[in-house]
């Protein structure tokens, strides 16, 4: 890989002094501090790579005057954003290979060389972009926002209307700052190997759904039996001597589930933790639809396994078209954050991929127990 240019991507207009500071909600307060990542990959094969590269640029200049505090820096100590233009950080680069190497076969360990940060990298920049051209003509555009100013609903937002700013030359979708009054901030709180499954045909995922079924609930969704599955197989991976309890986090977009609801381009962070919680002995008699999720929490204890999950399906991720046609593959790159479990779908739609970070026993008892329950499945 050759990195081609580095800059600073600024908006294409200055941000007038009455919308140079945006406080952060409470929400975005007890985010975590870390980078989330999405890798876009697009097949380009008649495409002038330098006019795709212009494109990009001149449209990321124009949709930041719609989202100036993406190109401001955080102030930690105020826990505001100062919209002061700085500039979205931009790299550029070349990968002499072809994109097909990495996308039917993905390294979860390969995929950081397209992201231009790491998880735990500076905390005061809300947003840096990897724009990555393959000599096939393929381009993988990465895209990495610090969790402290965004949640994935409103990452995806920004991603079409930069996408539809690209398209169509003019900035068409805008959003609202209202969290932080709907969720007024606090002057001071106290801080708190991923890989793609091996099938994305719907039909394991039905096997799932199937064995998951119980009395209590008839026709789990596909985010409960996978969840579920997941559980229990975690949990009987550990030793028969291991007394330790554990709890099951699922993060939960509140937009929805307030009074009134919250507008769904309410650009910020607006979600909290659903937990459950049980023992190992207890788990072996739990069917796997059984597993209840209740009460929204923002703390953590000390004394529990936790397993986090976080589902990104059904967020629009295959429809950010810049113009020429919607991504091949779209995919996440692993965080250091043990027992984390990422759900995105598939392009089909009807598939999802697991993104889990666990220990190599856990992650072999699973991956066992999966291809022995899809087996006997005829694809």
């Amino acid at each position: 890989m050759e990195v081609l240019s580095k800059e600073k991507i600024k908006p294409s207009s200055s941000t007038p002094p009455h919308l140079q500071k945006l406080n952060l909600s409470l929400l975005d307060q007890i985010a975590p501090p870390i980078y989330v990542h999405l890798i876009f990959f697009y097949e380009l094969p008649n495409f002038d790579p330098s006019q795709v590269s212009q494109n990009l640029k001149k449209s990321l200049s124009n949709v930041l005057t719609d989202f100036p505090h993406l190109a401001g820096r955080i102030i930690q100590e105020d826990s505001f954003i100062d919209c002061n233009d700085e500039g979205v950080e931009y790299i550029e680069t070349r990968v002499h290979s072809y994109m097909s190497e990495t996308t039917k076969n993905p390294d979860p360990e390969d995929l950081r060389k397209y992201v231009p940060v790491e998880p735990h990298g500076s905390r005061s920049i809300p947003l840096y972009v990897q724009v990555n051209m393959f000599d096939c003509g393929g381009i993988a555009v990465a895209v990495c926002f610090l969790h402290k100013i965004a949640d994935m609903q409103s990452f995806i937002f920004f991603m079409h209307a930069w996408a539809a700013t690209c398209r169509e030359g003019l900035p068409t979708i805008k959003p609202t700052f209202d969290l932080s009054s709907r969720f007024p901030p606090v002057d001071a709180l106290s801080k708190f190997s991923s890989k793609p499954p091996p099938s994305k045909n719907e039909t394991p995922q039905k096997e799932l759904k199937k064995n998951g079924a119980s009395e209590k609930v008839k026709n789990p969704t596909r985010i409960e039996a996978i969840t579920a599955f997941i559980l229990k197989n975690f949990t009987n991976s550990f030793s028969s001597k291991e007394k330790r309890n554990i709890v099951a986090i699922h993060v939960v977009n509140v937009r929805s589930k307030t009074s009134p609801p919250l507008r769904a381009d309410s650009f910020g962070n607006a979600c909290l933790q659903a937990k459950a919680n049980w023992s190992k002995s207890e788990m072996n008699h739990v069917e796997y639809s059984d597993i209840e999720f209740n009460g929204l929490s923002t703390n953590k204890g000390n004394d529990l396994l936790e397993v986090l999950f976080t589902s990104w399906c059904r967020f629009p991720m295959y429809k950010v078209d810049y113009g020429w046609g919607k991504p091949h593959w779209v995919s996440t790159v692993g965080v250091h954050f043990k027992n984390l479990i990422v759900l995105m779908d598939t392009k089909c739609g009807d598939g999802i991929e697991a993104w889990m970070t666990m220990a190599e026993q856990d992650m072999a008892m699973i991956q066992t127990n999966y291809e022995n329950l899809i087996s006997h499945i005829i694809i």
